[in-house]
């Protein structure tokens, strides 16, 4: 697995992005290539180097014909459309389209208003849609298969825009990183954009610390202004250790809170409504607390991203009035389902690999179970008998 991780050390734009793949090995030509199929025109692109307290760099230099594009008022539903209509890869298509209507969104809640009434203006439109589909664009040509990045760090003070003067983070951007670490300096201006914040938001699987990757290629992307640390966006790229070791590893978050006063009967309820609401797992354990209480110890396992929102739900829901929760490393082994034929019917099987050896099979209890109940088959003979069938089907291929 190739991941890109990118080091917001001095905070990113969408143009730092463009500046650090490049700087990282994307060729400026590849990337011209992939903006033409976007079908626009009266732009340029280009890399220029620069040294930013004394880091080499490239800054990504996007010029547009003002006078062709002041009249292009966008909204979402029409950059949809060029993006849809585009010689882009589907892949391509679908995550840029992500980006914008995230960007959308976030301004609607900001200004209360409907995302179909937010319009990107004229120039600031094209260059939004250059940095966006150049990003994802450009980590699909250098075929990155995750995305990873650090906690943002969003400056500080006030930043003057269209609205007037704003707060750092600007408020747009604040509702973009809701559930992502960040961290405020004493570095005056803004250093997260609402871009910027857009792109690595929606691409990136995991936020903190970099993964256990084999490094090959490091890119600083540059921005325009001159800041007391270097204003340079960094990304590194490599192969992830699990690639080598046949194993994947990711980040989660692990949600404990340890309840003696509430009626058993709820846990039913709070485990599935926790499930629907995106939760890896959840699991019970009995522990015994002081006084000699006995009580349980609930746990829950999710993404970074939603440990606000469960949090929430398990305060409101429980009568627990204090959680805890860490961020934990988790290997796994490569997964995939697969449908398998036995003499009770059809039988959904999780297949766990390493290496490209079968390590584990899993039988679907769901599946086994409505077979049981529909032909009046003991559930432990419909397992056992699913599971030879399975050994056989998956190991052949």
């Amino acid at each position: 697995m190739r991941i890109a991780y990118f080091d917001c050390f001095s905070g990113a734009s969408g143009d730092m992005i463009l500046g650090a793949l490049m700087d990282a090995g994307l060729g400026v030509e590849r990337l011209r290539a992939e903006l033409a199929k976007l079908g626009l025109s009266h732009f340029e692109i280009k890399a220029e180097k620069v040294v930013k307290r004394g880091i080499a760099g490239s800054r990504a230099i996007v010029t547009i014909d003002e006078g062709h594009h002041r009249h292009h008022h966008r909204r979402l539903g029409d950059i949809e459309e060029i993006i849809g209509q585009s010689g882009l890869a589907e892949a391509v298509k679908e995550t840029s389209t992500r980006v914008f209507r995230r960007l959308a969104e976030a301004e609607a809640r900001v200004h209360r208003t409907r995302v179909e009434e937010i319009h990107f203006h004229e120039v600031g439109a094209m260059d939004a849609i250059i940095d966006v589909v150049g990003a994802v664009a450009g980590l699909a040509a250098m075929e990155v298969d995750a995305v990873c990045c650090s906690a943002f760090n969003v400056g500080g003070g006030t930043v003057e825009c269209a609205h007037g003067i704003l707060p750092v983070p600007a408020p747009a951007t604040a509702e973009l990183i809701k559930g992502r670490p960040f961290y405020a300096t004493s570095a005056s201006g803004e250093l997260l954009t609402p871009t910027g914040a857009a792109i690595l938001t929606t691409l990136c699987s995991r936020f903190g610390p970099a993964p256990p990757m084999t490094l090959e290629t490091i890119g600083y992307g540059a921005g325009s202004r001159e800041t007391e640390i270097p204003n340079l966006l960094r990304v590194m790229t490599g192969q992830g250790e699990e690639e080598q070791h046949g194993y994947e590893t990711e980040r989660i978050a692990v949600v404990e809170t340890n309840i003696d006063d509430m009626n058993p009967q709820l846990y039913d309820y709070l485990i599935g409504k926790m499930l629907e609401m995106g939760a890896l797992d959840v699991f019970l354990g009995a522990v015994q607390m002081k006084k000699n209480r006995p009580a349980t110890l609930l746990t829950v396992t999710c993404e970074p991203s939603h440990v606000r929102r469960l949090a929430d739900f398990l305060l409101r829901e429980t009568t627990s009035i204090g959680l805890r929760w860490r961020l934990e490393e988790r290997i796994k082994a490569r997964r995939r389902t697969e449908e398998v034929r036995t003499p009770y019917g059809t039988v959904r099987v999780k297949v766990a690999e390493v290496n490209g050896q079968i390590v584990n099979l899993s039988l679907e209890y769901e599946d086994c179970k409505r077979i049981a109940l529909e032909k009046g088959v003991p559930l432990k003979e419909v397992m056992d008998g699913a599971r030879s069938v399975a050994l056989v089907q998956v190991k052949a291929g």
